[in-house]
């Protein structure tokens, strides 16, 4: 499965889903749920902006559709993988500006603030 970390340092988080993985693994396979806007493939700027180092707790999921915890962390309609409780930072505003034209809501995912 390739949206398990391989190794547990250099971690980051999605700043949009929570989704871990190391730096290598976003840098090299973009993000499973993100891509699509957040242009993180081979684009190691975009990485270092859309994905966080500071991030709390972990989630494995093994069957998103079907998990109270996935529901609950609104994560229910992403990919099998590691994703973090809470991830602390925020979304450059460009790519926060295309996702609303795209229909697509950012929500932080930093629940520390609360």
């Amino acid at each position: 499965m390739d949206t398990v970390p391989k190794d547990l340092r250099n971690l980051r988080a999605c700043l949009v889903c929570s989704l871990i993985k190391t730096f290598d693994q976003f840098e090299f396979d973009g993000c499973d749920n993100c891509d699509d806007f957040l242009r993180i493939r081979n684009n190691r700027e975009n990485v270092y902006a859309c994905t966080s180092a500071n991030f709390d707790g972990m989630i494995a999921v093994v069957n998103p559709e079907e998990s109270w915890v996935c529901k609950w962390q609104r994560i229910g309609r992403f990919v099998k993988g590691v994703y973090a409780i809470s991830v602390s930072g925020k979304l450059p505003t460009g790519i926060q500006r295309e996702m609303k034209s795209r229909s697509i809501v950012y929500r932080q995912r930093d629940v520390s603030r609360h």
